[in-house]
C-alpha cells in the first residue's frame, strides 16, 4: 500500500505542455498545437484584435513590377527599429517549424527581406498574423488508427523569385497521413527550366527521405516492430520529364548536360529499392503548399490533407 501511494505521487500524468507545444489527448488521437504561443505572439505585436483572414498570403501578381513582395526599390524607405520586423520573423519561424507548416512558404519569403524590410513586407507579416488570429487552435493531428507508412511529396515553383532568377523548392513527408517533415526554401542556383527546378527539388527531398528512413528503421528495431526490410518509400512528383530522367539516370544530352550528375542521386536510390518515384496530379501534390501562395479553396484542401486540424472540429 505504501509503495502504491509512492507510485501515485510520482505519476505526473500525461504531458500537456512542452516547449510551447500544447498536446491535446483526444479520443481518436493526439493534436499538437501552439494556441497559447500564438495568443502571446499576437499580443506582443498588437495584433490580438485584428480581423482574421483565410490564407497567410495574398496570391502574387504575375507582373513583376506589381509584386507586393518584390525587393526594396531605390525610392522606398527601410523600416526603422521601432518596427519589430526581425522579432516577428523569428517568432513566426519557430511556429512554422513545429506545428504550422501552412505558413512555411510565406515566412520563408518574407524572411529574405530581414536586412532591408519596407512597409510592403511588414504588411505581409501582419497578413500572416491575421491568418493566425482565425486559426489559433490549428495543429497537427496524429490519429490512433492510420496506415503506418512514410510517403513523400516534392515540388518546385519555376522562377518563384523572378527578381533574382531563382526557383522555390518544397517537400513534405507524411507518416500515417500526418506531416512529420517539411521544408520550403529558395534554390541556391539558377534553374534553366521547370524540369531543372524539379530535379533540384526532388534531390533535396531524396536526401531527407534517406534520413527519415534510417530514423524510422532504428525506432522500429528498438521497439521490436521490424520483421522484414522496409519497402521503398513512395515519393510523388508531378513533372513527367523529371520522372523520366530520374528513371533513366544521368544522360549527357543536349538538354541535360548542364545539370550536375550529383542531382541524379535519386536515380541510385530508385535502383537500390529505397525510393519509388511516382506521378501525381499537380492539384493533389501536397508539396504545392510549400512553393507558392494559393487561393483559399486549394489552400484549405492541402492543409487538411497534410494533417492540420482544429480543436473545435475534433472535440
Amino acid at each position: 500500500e505504501y509503495l502504491k501511494k509512492e507510485f501515485e505521487m510520482k505519476d505526473l500524468g500525461k504531458t500537456r505542455f512542452c516547449l510551447g507545444l500544447h498536446i491535446e489527448h483526444l479520443k481518436d488521437g493526439i493534436l499538437v498545437h501552439q494556441s497559447t504561443y500564438i495568443e502571446k505572439m499576437l499580443k506582443r505585436f498588437y495584433m490580438h484584435n485584428a480581423h482574421p483572414l483565410s490564407t497567410p498570403m495574398v496570391v502574387r501578381s504575375l507582373d513583376v513590377n506589381k509584386d507586393p513582395f518584390r525587393p526594396r526599390e531605390k525610392d522606398e524607405d527601410i523600416l526603422g527599429p521601432e518596427v519589430p520586423y526581425l522579432s516577428a520573423i523569428g517568432a513566426l519561424m519557430y511556429l512554422s517549424s513545429h506545428t504550422r507548416p501552412d505558413i512555411s512558404f510565406a515566412v520563408n519569403l518574407l524572411a529574405r527581406f530581414s536586412s532591408c524590410p519596407t512597409r510592403r513586407h511588414w504588411n505581409g507579416v501582419k497578413h500572416i498574423f491575421r491568418y493566425l488570429q482565425g486559426t489559433k487552435d490549428m495543429g497537427l493531428f496524429f490519429p490512433n488508427i492510420s496506415k503506418t507508412e512514410l510517403v513523400g511529396f516534392a515540388d518546385a515553383r519555376y522562377l518563384s523569385d523572378p527578381h533574382n532568377a531563382r526557383s522555390q523548392t518544397g517537400y513534405v513527408f507524411t507518416y500515417g497521413g500526418t506531416t512529420i517533415s517539411w521544408r520550403s526554401m529558395k534554390q541556391t542556383i539558377t534553374a534553366t527550366s521547370s524540369n531543372h527546378a524539379e530535379i533540384l527539388a526532388i534531390h533535396e527531398a531524396s536526401r531527407e527521405c534517406v534520413w527519415l528512413r534510417s530514423v524510422t528503421q532504428h525506432i522500429r528495431e528498438n521497439c521490436g516492430l521490424l520483421s522484414r526490410k522496409i519497402s521503398p518509400t513512395v515519393l510523388y512528383e508531378d513533372n513527367t520529364a523529371c520522372i523520366a530522367q530520374l528513371k533513366e539516370g544521368y544522360i549527357k544530352g543536349d538538354r541535360t548536360k548542364h545539370i550536375s550528375p550529383k542531382f541524379f542521386f535519386t536515380h541510385d536510390l530508385q535502383k537500390n529499392g529505397d525510393i519509388d518515384v511516382q506521378q501525381i496530379h499537380s492539384c493533389d501534390n501536397l508539396a504545392d503548399l510549400f512553393t507558392k501562395a494559393l487561393p483559399t479553396a486549394p489552400f484549405e484542401k492541402l492543409t487538411y490533407n497534410i494533417g492540420l486540424r482544429r480543436v473545435r472540429d475534433l472535440v
